[in-house]
C-alpha cells in the first residue's frame, strides 16, 4: 500500500477556470468519505481543509467498526486521506472564506485562491466550547483521556470511574444522566458561580445519584490517571471531566450561499443531504443529527451518490 501524498498548500493567487465536478470543504470523516466515493465515480474532486477536524483530536476511538483494538483520530484520517488520493481526489490546505453562486457554478474563495465547482459538499463540522483552561494543558488532558467531549463515544471507558461534568441547565443535566449509566459517581459542576436555578426542578438530583457543586473551575491539575479541579469550595478528583458546554456550528459558508439553517445554526438538508441551494450539499456534524463518525460516514455516502446522480441529470439536460 502506498503512502498518501501530503496535503499541499495553495500556491500564490491560484484560480481555476474549469469548474470541478465537486469541491469538498472539510477533511474530516464526512469529507474524506465523500471524496472516496466521488473519485470512484470518476468525478473531479478537490478537498480543501483548514485542519480543524474534531476527529484529529481523538486519542483513541473504540467506536469505529472494523478496528477492534481501537484507532486514533489522526490515524483514521490518514487512512481515509490515502484512500481518497489513491482514486484521484486532491487534498489541499486552505480556508474558504466565502461561497457564492455565479452562472449556475458555485465559487469558493480563500485568501489566495478561487475554485469554481458545479457542486459543493460542506463537511465543516462543529467546534467544541471549551472550559477555561490553557491550551497546552487542555491538549495534554485530551491526549491522556482526562478531558473528554463525547460520552457516546467513550463513556464505556469511564465505567465505574469518578466522572465530572462541567455544565448546567438541560444540556448539562442530560449529559450527567447519560454518564450515570456508566458510573455511580457523577458530579455536575456549574461552569459559573452557581447552577441554573431550573436544574433542581428538572429532576431530584439526589434520587438520580448525580451530585451538584458550584463553580467556577479555578484550576486544573493533571495526574497520571486523574484530573483535579480546584473549585471555590475545594478540590475534587475525577477519572475524567466532560465539558457539556455545547458546540459552535461551522455553517457560515452555507449562510453565505443562502442555505437554510436550523435555529441552532445547523445546515438543513433533505434525505439526500441536499440543501435548498442547487448544487450545495452538507454532511457530518454540521447538519442536524447524531455527532458520530459512523453517522458522518453514512451521510457522506448518501451525499456522494446524490451528487453523482444530480450531475448526471444536469449533463443529460445539456446534451
Amino acid at each position: 500500500m502506498t503512502l498518501a501524498e501530503p496535503i499541499i498548500d495553495f500556491g500564490p493567487a491560484e484560480t481555476s477556470s474549469k469548474p470541478l465536478d465537486c469541491l469538498v470543504i472539510g477533511a474530516g470523516p464526512a469529507g474524506l468519505t465523500a471524496a472516496i466515493y466521488l473519485a470512484r465515480f470518476h468525478l473531479s474532486v478537490l478537498v480543501i481543509d483548514a485542519g480543524r477536524s474534531r476527529a484529529a483530536s481523538i486519542p483513541m476511538s473504540h467506536n469505529v467498526a472494523g478496528f477492534p483494538e481501537g484507532i486514533s483520530g489522526p490515524a483514521l484520517l490518514a487512512r481515509m486521506q490515502e484512500q481518497a488520493q489513491r482514486y484521484g481526489a486532491a487534498v489541499r490546505k486552505g480556508e474558504v472564506s466565502s461561497l457564492r453562486m455565479e452562472d449556475d457554478v458555485l465559487i469558493a474563495n480563500g485568501t489566495n485562491f478561487a475554485v469554481p465547482a458545479r457542486t459543493v459538499l460542506l463537511a465543516t463540522g462543529v467546534v467544541n466550547r471549551r472550559p477555561t483552561i490553557p491550551d497546552d494543558l487542555h491538549d495534554e488532558a485530551l491526549a491522556q483521556g482526562l478531558l473528554r467531549y463525547c460520552p457516546i463515544c467513550d463513556g464505556y471507558e469511564m465505567t465505574d470511574r469518578r466522572i465530572g461534568v462541567i455544565g448546567t441547565g438541560a444540556r448539562g443535566l442530560r449529559e450527567a444522566e447519560f454518564l450515570r449509566s456508566y458510573s455511580d459517581d457523577v458530579t455536575l459542576i456549574a461552569p459559573d458561580d452557581v447552577h441554573d436555578p431550573d436544574v433542581a426542578k428538572m429532576v431530584p438530583l439526589g434520587a438520580s445519584g448525580i451530585k451538584m457543586v458550584n463553580g467556577p473551575c479555578l484550576r486544573f491539575l493533571l495526574m497520571q490517571d486523574e484530573i483535579i479541579v480546584e473549585l471555590p469550595g475545594g478540590r475534587l478528583t475525577f477519572g475524567a471531566i466532560y465539558p457539556a458546554l455545547g458546540t459552535d456550528v461551522c455553517s457560515q459558508l452555507a449562510r453565505c450561499a443562502g442555505a437554510h439553517l436550523s435555529a441552532d445554526g445547523c445546515i438543513v438538508v433533505d434525505r439526500h443531504q441536499r440543501t435548498d441551494v442547487p448544487g450545495l450539499y452538507a454532511a457530518g456534524d454540521v447538519v442536524v443529527g447524531l455527532d458520530q463518525i459512523s453517522n458522518a460516514i453514512g451521510q457522506a455516502g448518501v451525499a456522494a451518490a446524490a451528487i453523482r446522480n444530480d450531475l448526471a441529470g444536469w449533463r443529460a439536460l445539456r446534451r
